[in-house]
């Protein structure tokens, strides 16, 4: 589809070129309507002689020169009139030859400034078209600079996130490591405090069964004191077990609070029932942090009952009034041990 301005400069060519064609045709007309003259007749020139002469034949002599010369007249009064149609005619064709020159003129004005007009188009439209390329550089050139902008706040914003990447995917293999770290350390704490308490009971039992041999050996004068001994000694065995049962019950609830360190100890006393329920849990040893006493009342607390003791209190009576009414646990923040 042709642009507004290359429609306006053809239809500038088209005046121009009916303008050129209209003064041709306005030549041609004037040119073949002008009028024809008839040729000019030559003027008749007669000079008279008069005679001295009275006789007849100088009479008619007289009257035949006044006939010739009234004829004369009359020629020339017609080469007169003749000579003024001619100048009329020859004003005529000189005023049709300065109407022609004036139409001439003003067709050549006319196309002249039809040429200047259409001159003036062409500018204008070289104008409009250099404008609309300017309107349309400026807005190719903006959008140039708008796409460059926002290709370089999505590469910024790329760049962004891939450093985000980086950062959050470095932050998690440290989390990584770290909670790796603390596992190992805290597996390592838990096998330590497991072997440390395995070796306290074992160096225990062993305390314990030297001390029972040792009784043993003193009460065997006595057959009472005897049956007691062993009594004793099958009480310390169960003993041993349900401490066991009771160590497993509390380590399950008791967390290690943030302020624990290594070498704190706290002793509470556990009141229990028959049926295995715990009714009462008290310091009675402080660590000296009372965070850490306070965890491990709790870790007791949320026990809440103990079942195997139910078949204990039913099965050995004095056992369990003997050594679980009332139980006293010591807590560490390495183990747990009684």
């Amino acid at each position: 589809m042709p642009e507004p301005g290359q429609e306006r400069f053809t239809a500038s060519i088209i005046k121009a070129v009916g303008l050129h064609l209209l003064v041709l045709i306005l030549l041609f007309v004037s040119f073949s309507s002008a009028p024809e003259f008839e040729p000019a007749k030559p003027i008749v020139q007669a000079t008279l002689v008069q005679l001295n002469s009275k006789s007849p034949a100088t009479t008619q002599t007289d009257q035949k020169i006044a006939g010739e010369a009234e004829r004369t007249a009359a020629q020339r009064h017609e080469a007169e009139e003749l000579q003024r149609e001619q100048q009329q005619q020859q004003e005529a064709q000189e005023a049709a030859q300065r109407a022609a020159a004036e139409q001439r003129q003003a067709a050549a004005a006319a196309a002249k400034a039809a040429e200047e007009q259409a001159a003036e188009e062409r500018q204008q439209a070289e104008r409009v078209e250099q404008q609309k390329a300017e309107e349309a550089k400026r807005k190719a050139d903006a959008a140039k600079k708008l796409a460059e902008e926002e290709a370089a706040k999505q590469k910024a914003a790329e760049e962004a996130a891939k450093r985000k990447a980086a950062e959050d995917a470095k932050k998690a293999e440290e989390a990584k490591r770290k909670a790796a770290e603390d596992a190992k350390r805290k597996a390592e704490a838990e096998a330590a405090a497991k072997q440390a308490g395995a070796d306290r009971v074992a160096k225990l039992k062993r305390e314990q069964e030297e001390a029972k041999a040792k009784a043993l050996a003193e009460l065997l004068a006595s057959e009472t004191q005897y049956q007691q001994a062993q009594a004793d000694q099958f009480g310390d065995e169960v003993a041993a077990s349900y401490d066991d049962v009771i160590r497993r019950y509390v380590s399950e609830q008791w967390r290690r609070p943030p302020t624990a360190r290594n070498g704190m100890v706290v002793e509470v006393r556990i009141s229990m029932l028959p049926s295995g329920d715990i009714t009462d849990v008290v310091v009675v040893r402080s660590s000296g942090d009372a965070g850490f006493d306070q965890s491990a009342v709790q870790a007791v607390r949320n026990v809440g009952r103990i079942p195997e003791m139910q078949q204990l209190s039913r099965e050995s009576p004095s056992t369990f009034d003997r050594m679980y009414r009332q139980r006293t646990l010591r807590f560490k923040p390495e183990d747990l041990a009684f």
